[in-house]
């Protein structure tokens, strides 16, 4: 089986083109497989490009543990790419099928490569029941999230798959690893949840660590920094337009107040391909 290793700002997946070769048969034992940092190839999990009948293409994402998440923003900028670059679609403007709705990405090229990707993240889920989350509020805003005896103010969004957003003065490894797990399996999250810790550097920028549901932590979460973009602005502490730093790079947001979406632009890299012998 053919793949390619591709990255979106350090969020790493294996990836493979459905187009001319059929689906894997037990594609979450595959994404363990390939996953596997000492063992597979190693990333954060595996996602399928496939046909599709409303869409340039379809992404099919499953986390390293197995489990399949409806969409990822890091990996559908990176999917844009493989389309475009592989000459399965060559549009300015593609669409893609996602777990979460059809997307549309403008790609951004030099020298016939795509180098960035400006996706349209779509319109953000707020009502508890639809994220989903037991916690109180339309929004939830600031809502109090007891973990082992500790209170934590948290804000919670979808953008197609739900999110915690934590903010607090340092994201350190005693929240992330620590906290992060068990806010995950919360079971105020009955379909668990992705964490963000977010330090607030000014209105219009911030830092980011995030803990993934079925991945741990991962360098970039395009997903969990559109929710952010999202969590600053409901929770008074940034501007609509911010620029986030992730531990793998730099992604730019916007939650547009006409359209109610949210724009997300960043890299899309290529790293290597190569042949599972499995």
């Amino acid at each position: 089986m053919r793949f390619t290793k591709m990255h979106g700002a350090g969020n790493d997946y294996v990836y493979v083109n459905c187009f001319d070769q059929p689906l894997p048969s037990d594609a979450p034992e595959l994404a363990r497989q390939m996953s596997h940092r000492h063992f597979g190839i190693g990333g954060d999990g595996l996602i399928l490009i496939r046909p599709s009948e409303v869409a340039d293409a379809r992404m099919q994402m499953f986390n390293l543990d197995g489990s399949e998440a409806e969409m990822c923003g890091n990996g559908i900028r990176c999917v844009a790419k493989y389309v475009y670059d592989h000459g399965i679609s060559r549009r300015p403007t593609l669409r893609i099928e996602t777990g979460a709705g059809i997307l549309t990405l403008d790609v951004e090229t030099t020298n016939g490569k795509v180098e960035r990707v400006r996706v349209d993240m779509g319109e953000p889920i707020l009502e508890a029941p639809r994220i989903p989350t037991t916690l109180p509020g339309n929004p939830v805003v600031d809502a109090e999230l007891v973990v082992e005896g500790q209170a934590y103010r948290v804000t919670s969004v979808s953008m197609g798959n739900p999110h915690c957003i934590v903010f607090v003065d340092k994201a350190s490894d005693e929240l992330v690893l620590g906290i992060g797990p068990k806010i995950e399996k919360h079971e105020a999250f009955p379909a668990k949840v992705n964490v963000e810790f977010v330090e607030v550097i000014s209105p219009t920028e911030v830092r980011q660590r995030t803990w993934e549901r079925g991945s741990g932590e991962t360098w970039a979460c395009g997903t969990g920094a559109s929710a952010v973009c999202v969590a600053g602005v409901l929770a008074g502490r940034t501007e609509r337009k911010i620029l986030n730093h992730l531990l793998g790079g730099d992604l730019e947001l916007e939650w547009d107040e006409a359209s109610n979406r949210v724009f997300m632009t960043g890299p899309a890299t290529e790293v290597f391909s190569g042949e599972w012998p499995k």
